[in-house]
């Protein structure tokens, strides 16, 4: 079975601090995310600059490799999850991008 990768882009909504946020996301998001049966990683990222110069519309990126969707439906809707997601929009304004590989193979 491939594997669907997630992305999702986001800010902090006004008034929550970086560190506050940081610190939320090490100590539950991603260990709980990453215990999920159905996710083979997930992984959060803070944007440090644009290249070539200029700001990032985006501070925060997640990356979720989810290796069932089907078991990740059931996954996300467990009440652990759903309290992990409502502190996740309470702290941001997010867009989650389901996406595609497209193929291409080296030449030998």
């Amino acid at each position: 079975m491939a594997i669907t990768r997630i992305i999702a882009l986001f800010n902090l909504k006004p008034g929550v601090k970086m560190s506050d946020y940081e610190a939320w996301a090490r100590a539950k998001d991603l260990p709980t995310v990453n215990g999920l049966p159905s996710i083979k990683s997930f992984q959060v990222f803070k944007t440090k600059e644009v290249m070539g110069g200029g700001k990032s519309p985006y501070k925060y990126i997640e990356i979720i490799d989810v290796r069932d969707m089907g078991q990740f439906g059931t996954d996300v809707s467990t009440p652990v999850m759903q309290a992990i997601a409502s502190e996740f929009q309470g702290m941001a304004d997010v867009q989650f991008l389901i996406m595609k590989k497209i193929g291409w193979k080296r030449k030998k």
